[in-house]
Protein backbone atom coordinates (compact mmCIF):
# COMPACT_ATOMS: atom_id res chain seq x y z
CA UNK A 1 0.00 0.00 0.00
CA UNK A 2 1.23 3.48 -0.82
CA UNK A 3 0.37 6.26 1.62
CA UNK A 4 1.07 9.24 -0.59
CA UNK A 5 1.57 8.35 -4.24
CA UNK A 6 3.32 10.16 -7.04
CA UNK A 7 0.21 12.01 -8.32
CA UNK A 8 -0.40 13.59 -4.90
CA UNK A 9 3.26 14.47 -4.48
CA UNK A 10 3.45 15.98 -7.95
CA UNK A 11 0.32 18.07 -7.33
CA UNK A 12 1.55 19.58 -4.05
CA UNK A 13 5.22 20.03 -5.03
CA UNK A 14 4.57 23.48 -6.59
CA UNK A 15 2.87 24.64 -3.37
CA UNK A 16 5.77 24.10 -0.99
CA UNK A 17 9.52 24.11 -0.67
CA UNK A 18 9.35 21.56 2.18
CA UNK A 19 11.53 18.49 1.91
CA UNK A 20 9.83 15.47 0.35
CA UNK A 21 11.52 12.44 1.88
CA UNK A 22 10.20 9.34 0.10
CA UNK A 23 10.45 6.04 1.94
CA UNK A 24 10.10 3.22 -0.59
CA UNK A 25 9.27 0.23 1.55
CA UNK A 26 8.78 -1.94 -1.54
CA UNK A 27 10.43 -4.62 -3.62
CA UNK A 28 12.39 -3.35 -6.62
CA UNK A 29 12.50 0.29 -5.49
CA UNK A 30 14.73 1.16 -8.45
CA UNK A 31 11.70 0.71 -10.74
CA UNK A 32 9.68 3.38 -8.93
CA UNK A 33 12.29 5.84 -7.66
CA UNK A 34 12.72 7.72 -10.97
CA UNK A 35 9.02 8.59 -11.09
CA UNK A 36 9.13 9.87 -7.51
CA UNK A 37 12.21 11.93 -8.32
CA UNK A 38 10.47 13.37 -11.38
CA UNK A 39 7.43 14.17 -9.20
CA UNK A 40 9.64 16.22 -6.87
CA UNK A 41 11.23 13.94 -4.28
CA UNK A 42 14.23 15.46 -2.50
CA UNK A 43 15.33 12.18 -0.99
CA UNK A 44 14.71 8.48 -1.53
CA UNK A 45 15.10 5.85 1.18
CA UNK A 46 15.16 2.18 0.24
CA UNK A 47 15.22 -0.92 2.44
CA UNK A 48 18.44 -2.88 2.60
CA UNK A 49 16.42 -6.10 2.86
CA UNK A 50 14.43 -5.34 -0.31
CA UNK A 51 17.54 -4.51 -2.33
CA UNK A 52 19.60 -7.51 -1.24
CA UNK A 53 22.85 -7.92 -3.13
CA UNK A 54 21.95 -5.01 -5.42
CA UNK A 55 21.93 -2.48 -2.58
CA UNK A 56 25.15 -0.71 -3.52
CA UNK A 57 24.19 -0.54 -7.20
CA UNK A 58 20.74 0.88 -6.40
CA UNK A 59 22.15 3.48 -3.99
CA UNK A 60 24.79 4.52 -6.52
CA UNK A 61 22.10 5.05 -9.18
CA UNK A 62 20.00 7.13 -6.79
CA UNK A 63 23.04 9.26 -5.94
CA UNK A 64 23.62 9.75 -9.68
CA UNK A 65 20.05 11.07 -9.98
CA UNK A 66 20.91 13.88 -7.56
CA UNK A 67 18.68 13.11 -4.57
CA UNK A 68 19.54 12.55 -0.93
CA UNK A 69 19.94 8.84 -0.42
CA UNK A 70 18.83 6.87 2.60
CA UNK A 71 18.78 3.23 3.53
CA UNK A 72 16.42 1.60 6.02
CA UNK A 73 16.99 -1.45 8.14
CA UNK A 74 14.30 -3.50 9.85
CA UNK A 75 14.37 -4.30 13.58
CA UNK A 76 16.04 -7.70 13.15
CA UNK A 77 18.68 -6.52 10.66
CA UNK A 78 22.07 -5.71 12.17
CA UNK A 79 23.33 -2.21 11.44
CA UNK A 80 26.56 -3.71 10.11
CA UNK A 81 24.87 -4.68 6.82
CA UNK A 82 25.15 -0.98 6.00
CA UNK A 83 28.89 -0.66 6.65
CA UNK A 84 29.90 -1.14 3.00
CA UNK A 85 27.49 1.57 1.80
CA UNK A 86 27.56 4.08 4.68
CA UNK A 87 29.97 6.44 2.86
CA UNK A 88 27.40 6.98 0.09
CA UNK A 89 24.42 7.51 2.42
CA UNK A 90 22.95 10.82 3.49
CA UNK A 91 20.71 9.10 6.01
CA UNK A 92 20.14 5.79 7.77
CA UNK A 93 16.59 4.90 8.73
CA UNK A 94 16.37 2.59 11.72
CA UNK A 95 12.94 1.01 11.74
CA UNK A 96 11.85 0.79 15.36
CA UNK A 97 8.84 -1.39 14.53
CA UNK A 98 8.32 -4.12 11.97
CA UNK A 99 7.50 -2.37 8.69
CA UNK A 100 4.02 -2.38 7.30
CA UNK A 101 1.47 -0.91 9.66
CA UNK A 102 1.11 2.21 11.81
CA UNK A 103 0.30 2.27 15.48
CA UNK A 104 2.84 -0.29 16.69
CA UNK A 105 4.86 0.11 19.88
CA UNK A 106 8.50 1.10 19.59
CA UNK A 107 10.89 -1.83 20.06
CA UNK A 108 13.37 -0.41 22.63
CA UNK A 109 16.32 -2.63 21.57
CA UNK A 110 16.33 -1.01 18.12
CA UNK A 111 17.62 2.18 19.71
CA UNK A 112 20.89 0.38 20.44
CA UNK A 113 21.53 0.49 16.68
CA UNK A 114 20.91 4.22 16.67
CA UNK A 115 23.42 4.68 19.50
CA UNK A 116 26.14 2.68 17.74
CA UNK A 117 25.64 4.36 14.37
CA UNK A 118 25.63 7.81 16.01
CA UNK A 119 28.85 7.09 17.89
CA UNK A 120 30.63 5.95 14.73
CA UNK A 121 29.09 8.41 12.25
CA UNK A 122 28.40 11.63 14.17
CA UNK A 123 27.54 13.70 11.07
CA UNK A 124 25.13 11.22 9.48
CA UNK A 125 21.39 11.86 9.61
CA UNK A 126 19.69 9.05 11.50
CA UNK A 127 15.96 8.71 11.08
CA UNK A 128 13.71 6.66 13.36
CA UNK A 129 10.31 5.44 12.23
CA UNK A 130 7.85 3.47 14.31
CA UNK A 131 6.23 3.93 17.68
CA UNK A 132 7.57 7.42 18.25
CA UNK A 133 5.21 9.53 20.34
CA UNK A 134 5.41 12.09 23.15
CA UNK A 135 6.48 9.41 25.63
CA UNK A 136 9.16 7.72 23.49
CA UNK A 137 10.54 10.85 21.82
CA UNK A 138 13.02 11.77 24.60
CA UNK A 139 14.62 8.31 24.50
CA UNK A 140 14.78 8.39 20.68
CA UNK A 141 16.54 11.76 20.76
CA UNK A 142 18.89 10.63 23.53
CA UNK A 143 19.87 7.62 21.40
CA UNK A 144 21.01 10.00 18.67
CA UNK A 145 18.24 10.14 16.11
CA UNK A 146 17.86 13.55 14.48
CA UNK A 147 15.14 12.86 11.88
CA UNK A 148 11.91 11.67 13.45
CA UNK A 149 8.77 10.12 11.93
CA UNK A 150 5.68 10.47 14.11
CA UNK A 151 2.80 9.46 11.83
CA UNK A 152 0.32 7.76 14.13
CA UNK A 153 1.04 10.11 17.04
CA UNK A 154 0.34 13.12 14.83
CA UNK A 155 -2.75 11.79 13.08
CA UNK A 156 -4.29 10.57 16.35
CA UNK A 157 -3.59 13.80 18.25
CA UNK A 158 -6.68 15.65 19.47
CA UNK A 159 -5.09 18.92 18.40
CA UNK A 160 -2.38 18.29 15.76
CA UNK A 161 -1.18 21.90 15.87
CA UNK A 162 -0.72 21.76 19.65
CA UNK A 163 0.99 18.39 19.30
CA UNK A 164 3.54 19.80 16.83
CA UNK A 165 4.31 22.72 19.17
CA UNK A 166 4.77 20.29 22.07
CA UNK A 167 7.12 18.07 20.04
CA UNK A 168 9.19 21.03 18.87
CA UNK A 169 9.62 22.04 22.51
CA UNK A 170 11.27 18.73 23.45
Amino acid sequence: SISFGMPLMKSIRPCTDRIFDVHLMISDPEKYAPAYIQAGADGITVHAEACGERLEEILRELKHQGVRVGCAISPDTPWTVLEPVLPMLDMVLVMTVYPGFGGQKLIPQTLDKVRVIRSRYPELDIQVDGGVNSETLPEVLEAGANVIVMGTAFFRAEDPSKFVKQVKGV
